[in-house]
């Protein structure tokens, strides 16, 4: 069991010795570990309590009892649903399938990551004999195999489970259908979004070349960098274009075509006055240092000469000068669910085509139907800007528009409509009731989600956090009606699943073990085929080759190389 003695206070660091440091920083690492191994056995036991019984009807449910603990588990650590439904099953595999690793992670021996890899590569097995063997095995090892790359650390474990079941392996095809793309990670930068993922060989070659040539398809004034070019080009692609438009600002350029990135494809920024009025900023693109500030250099001196050698530029593109930097600070735009949008940036997009509609607040009325308008709709999205459940950050516009108050005892109002995406709205829907979920909204937006547990989380609108000037308070919703109590409350059917979620895991299982053995059988017949024909040749070789005595062979002369 971990030490928690071994750990120094911040007020201790100063005294103590260069060893004792980093004694300190390795026993800090171990209590992390040891923290993190407690707290998924917390989600273990959860899981158990509110999903153990397999003969709960409601494992056939999409927000069947796993769905519903994620949620609880989402809310507690203001992490997304499909990270937590990760973790109940790292957790539950590590309590009911890897004691012995479980028992090195809760001493602070091993940490996150490398359980994390030792589940994904063990995941195939499916006979709890060879596991317990593995679990076993590799909890006798790991600690001794010392710091390893994540590679080696995969490496390892694949032998291991190679040399007990060869089909629990995951074979080179996973990688082809492990291909995916992913946008946005915490470390981006203020109004970029990193992209990150795997192709097939052939599709990027593809993606490579038509990038490469929309790139290049731009005048010499263009102030952008190729690399500049090269993803403002997957943008315009990603809006249905065949070519980037030039920005060199000359209205005679014939590259100078609408790319459609500011007029295709819908996508909902909410910005304030001042983003909206800004000015496009040139800084945005090419390379090197910026401009000097207005009132420091009243002219930009051009940073090359046109010599007889050049091509002939585009004409003259008018005067775009920089904005004062307190407007260039002023004001700024968000993309529902997604990143910063600066004003500078918001106001190229608008220069680009994109459309500007102010968002109006609604009056106290309510509307006497269940759907609201779309003008009501569309102030509830922008006001909201994500799901409200506790850590989630699905965008409105992907989103349910939820009652708080279940139609028709409650109103459709602004005061009782609110966003919630598929899965948090059916979990609302259905699990309500004594041990069930329930939720309250006031007339500012602010949502009070109550869990299974008790606890209660408050949420607030996303207007109200990055728009601050924005009065998004409402009255109160009218009341309508009282409730009626469970089970009849909604009247609606619960979607249901073709297979509970442990029979799709043990299907999925069984279906790669399927093609591994498959693949294992097909490369030994292989193996076995072309041994028999090697041999074949070998023996038509020898029968063909002409026969020659000892006394026929030839005599090293003086002056032959050796025989390498």
């Amino acid at each position: 069991m971990f030490d928690r003695s071994s750990l120094l206070e911040p007020a201790e660091l100063s005294a103590v010795s260069d060893d004792a440091l980093i004694d300190a920083i390795a026993a800090a690492a171990r209590a992390s570990a040891a923290a993190d191994a407690r707290r998924l056995a917390a989600i273990a036991e959860l899981a158990l309590r509110r999903c153990g019984d397999e003969d709960d009807e409601r494992h056939l449910w999409v927000c069947d009892p796993v769905a519903s603990a994620a949620a609880e588990v989402a809310a507690a650590l203001n992490i997304g649903q499909g990270r937590a439904v990760g973790q109940l099953k790292l957790a539950a595999l590590l309590r009911d399938q890897l004691p012995k690793i479980n028992a090195l992670f809760l001493a602070g021996s091993i940490d996150y990551k490398m359980v994390n890899t030792l589940r994904w590569r063990t995941l195939l097995v499916s006979d709890d004999s060879v596991l317990a063997g593995l679990d076993a095995g590799l909890a006798d090892s790991v600690v001794s195999w010392g710091p390893l790359s994540e590679q080696k650390l995969v490496q390892k474990i694949d032998a291991l489970v190679e040399a007990v079941d060869p089909d629990a392996v995951w074979r080179l095809q996973v990688a082809a259908r492990g291909r995916d793309i992913s946008f946005g990670d915490r470390d981006d930068k203020t109004g970029t979004t990193s992209i990150w993922g795997r192709l097939l060989a052939s599709d990027a070659a593809i993606v490579k070349q038509r990038l490469d040539a929309m790139a290049r398809g731009v005048c010499k004034d263009d102030p952008r960098t190729l690399g500049q070019r090269l993803a403002d080009a997957l943008g315009a692609l990603g809006a249905g274009s065949d070519h980037v438009a030039c920005q060199c600002g000359s209205p005679t350029c014939p590259a100078g075509a609408d790319d459609k990135r500011g007029s295709s494809v819908v996508i909902h920024i909410v910005a304030d006055q001042n983003a909206v009025t800004a000015q496009p900023d040139p800084a945005l693109h090419g390379q090197g240092p910026l401009a000097a500030p207005a009132h420091e250099s009243q002219q930009l001196e051009p940073e090359t000469q046109q010599t007889e050698a050049d091509p002939a530029p585009c004409a003259e593109p008018e005067a775009r000068p920089l904005p004062a930097s307190a407007a260039v600070r002023r004001g700024v735009g968000v993309i529902l669910g997604g990143a910063i949008v600066p004003a500078p940036l918001l106001a190229e997009l608008i220069r680009n085509g994109a459309t500007v509609r102010d968002v109006s607040t609604p009056g106290p009325d309510l509307e006497p139907h269940y759907t609201p308008s779309a003008k009501l709709a569309e102030y509830i999205r922008m006001r909201d800007m994500t799901c409200r459940h506790p850590g989630c950050d699905r965008p409105a516009d992907l989103t349910d528009i939820d009652h708080t108050q279940p139609w028709p005892h409650g109103a459709t109002h602004p005061g009782d409509l609110k966003c919630y995406c598929r899965i948090h709205h059916l979990i609302k829907t259905h699990w309500f009731g004594d041990g069930g979920w329930s939720d309250r909204q006031l007339p500012d937006g602010t949502v009070e989600v109550t869990t299974p547990a008790g606890k209660t989380y408050t949420t607030k609108p996303g207007a109200s956090l990055l728009f601050p000037g924005w009065n998004i308070t409402t009255t109160e919703a009218p009341p309508t009606g009282k409730p009626p109590s469970p089970p009849d409350r909604t009247g609606l059917a619960v979607p249901k699943r073709k297979r509970t979620r442990a029979q799709d895991h043990a299907y999925r299982i069984r279906a790669e073990r399927e093609r591994n053995a498959a693949l294992i059988t097909q490369a030994q017949a292989r193996a076995e085929k072309a041994k028999a024909l090697l041999a074949q040749r070998r023996a038509a070789s020898t029968r063909n080759a002409p026969h020659r005595s000892e006394a026929a062979a030839p005599t090293p002369q003086e002056g032959d190389p050796p025989p390498f």
